[in-house]
C-alpha cells in the first residue's frame, strides 16, 4: 500500500503550521561542550557552526548537575555494574537497587511517606492524574497549566473541568464552589512554576481554599502540583514551590531533568497512593523506567542538592538570577521580577522578538523566542534560563550584547 495520499494530506497540514508561525522546525544540532574555563562558563558547539562558541541560556539544567564530574562518574560506575539499559519493565523483569534507593531518597527529600519514578516527567503527570479520575471526579485547574496536564485532563474524561484564571485566588475559589455537587472527587492541578514567565502558583492560598471546602467533597479535594521547574531552582533549600510558599500539597510531581540534570520524572505522596498508582498506572506498568545509570546520576544529584554544597549552588544561582534581572532594567528592557532562574525579556511584538533572537545567536547566545500564538499578541519575549554553571562573565557578557542591540537598533 502507498503513504501517497497520507504524505499530501500531511505536506498540507505540515505547511499551515507554517504559515500559522506555531511549527518548530528544524533542530539545532549540539555537536559538542567545551567544559568551564577560567572566567568562562561551559560553551556548546552547533553544526554548522564551525568552532563557534555559544552560551547556552535556553536550558532547564538550573544547577549545571549535568556536567559535573561527579555525577557523570556515578553514572559511569552504575553502568560498568548494571548495564547500560534495564531490560524491561519493573514489575516483569525485576527492578534494580538503584530505583529503590532514588525513590526512598526523593520521598525524603520532599518529607513525603513514598515515591514512585516513571520514565519522564510529562508521562508522571498523565500516570497520576488519568488513574486517579473517577467518572465523578472533577478538575479545577490553572489557565496557564502545562501541556501535559491539559492532555491528561483530555485522556482522563471527567465528570467536569474548571479552568480558573491564571493565579487569580479569588477565581479559583469561584471555581471551587461552582464544583460543588459536581462530583463526590475534586483534583486541584497546578504547575508549581509557570516555565513560560518564571512567575509561581499561590500554593498556600490554594490550600486553605481547598481545606475550607474539603468536606463538600464524599471524597475530598486533592492538590496536585507538578513542580518540574521548581524543584532544585526555588527555595532556601530547592525543594521547589512548596517550599517557597510555605505550606503542603497532597501530591508533588517532579523532574530529574532540569534541577537534577538527568532524566525522567517522578512523584512523591502517601504511601497509599503510590501503591495504588504502581498497580494501575499504564504509563508505569507497561513502561520500561530510566537506566539504572540514570537513576545512579539523579541519586548522586539529590545528594549534592541536599547539602551544604547544594545550599552554596542555590544562593549562588539566586545571585546570577538576580544579576541578569538588574542587567535587563538597566539596560531599558522589561522584564518580570521573581526569584526563579527563568528570566523573560518582554518585547511585546513579534517581528522585534524574532530580530533579537536572531541577533543573539549571531553573538554566541541561545535563548528561546515566544511568539504569537504560542504566546497571546502583546505577551511576546524572550525567555532567559539562568543557570549555576554561568559565570558572572557570562552574564555581563550577555547583557553587553543587548546594550549593544538596543544602542544599534
Amino acid at each position: 500500500m502507498s503513504v501517497k495520499k497520507l504524505d499530501e494530506v500531511l505536506t498540507e497540514a505540515i505547511d499551515a503550521l507554517y504559515e500559522k508561525g506555531t511549527a518548530k522546525g528544524k533542530e539545532m544540532v549540539i555537536t559538542g561542550v567545551k567544559p568551564a574555563e577560567g572566567k568562562k562558563g561551559p560553551r556548546f558547539f552547533i553544526e554548522g557552526e564551525g568552532d563557534k562558541e555559544f552560551i547556552k541560556m535556553n536550558a532547564n539544567s538550573y544547577l549545571g548537575m549535568s556536567l559535573r564530574k561527579d555525577v557523570i562518574e556515578a553514572e559511569e560506575e552504575a553502568a560498568r555494574k548494571f548495564g547500560a539499559g534495564p531490560g524491561g519493565v519493573r514489575f516483569i523483569s525485576g527492578t534494580y537497587k538503584p530505583h529503590i534507593e532514588l525513590e526512598e531518597k526523593l520521598a525524603k527529600f520532599h518529607s513525603k511517606e513514598a515515591c514512585m519514578l516513571f520514565s519522564s516527567a510529562y508521562i508522571t503527570s498523565m500516570g497520576v492524574i488519568v488513574p486517579l479520575t473517577t467518572k465523578e471526579t472533577v478538575f479545577i485547574s490553572d489557565e496557564l497549566n502545562h501541556n501535559c496536564i491539559i492532555q491528561s485532563m483530555r485522556l482522563s474524561r471527567p465528570a467536569g473541568k474548571f479552568i480558573y484564571k491564571h493565579n487569580d485566588v479569588a477565581d479559583f475559589e469561584a471555581k471551587v464552589k461552582e464544583s460543588i455537587g459536581k462530583g463526590n472527587r475534586a483534583l486541584v492541578v497546578t504547575d508549581g512554576i509557570f516555565s513560560m514567565r518564571g512567575d509561581n502558583s499561590p500554593l498556600d492560598k490554594l490550600v486553605e481554599i481547598c481545606k475550607k471546602y474539603n468536606d463538600e467533597f464524599e471524597e475530598g479535594i486533592i492538590t496536585i502540583v507538578d513542580d518540574s521547574h521548581g524543584v532544585g531552582a526555588l527555595g532556601k533549600t530547592g525543594r521547589g514551590t512548596e517550599e517557597y510558599t510555605g505550606t503542603k500539597v497532597d501530591i508533588i510531581i517532579g523532574t530529574l531533568g532540569k534541577g537534577f540534570g538527568i532524566n525522567g520524572g517522578y512523584v512523591v505522596s502517601s504511601s497509599k497512593i503510590i501503591q495504588y498508582l504502581r498497580e494501575t498506572a499504564p504509563m508505569y506498568i507497561y513502561s520500561n523506567p530510566i537506566t539504572v545509570s540514570e537513576a545512579s546520576a539523579a541519586l548522586k544529584a539529590v545528594e549534592i542538592l541536599d547539602s551544604p554544597e547544594g545550599l552554596e549552588m542555590l544562593d549562588y544561582l539566586r545571585k546570577m538570577t538576580k544579576k541578569f534581572e538588574n542587567g535587563l532594567k538597566d539596560a531599558g528592557y522589561e522584564t518580570i521580577e521573581g526569584e526563579h532562574p527563568v528570566v523573560p525579556l518582554m518585547v511585546r511584538d513579534t517581528q522585534k522578538t524574532s530580530e533579537l533572537v536572531k541577533y543573539l545567536t549571531e553573538n554566541g547566545i541561545l535563548a528561546t523566542g515566544l511568539n504569537f500564538p504560542v504566546v497571546p499578541k502583546g505577551d511576546e519575549e524572550i525567555r532567559f534560563q539562568i543557570s549555576a554553571d554561568h559565570t558572572e562573565y557570562d552574564i555581563d557578557f550577555a547583557i553587553g550584547v543587548l546594550r549593544k542591540y538596543k544602542e544599534t537598533h
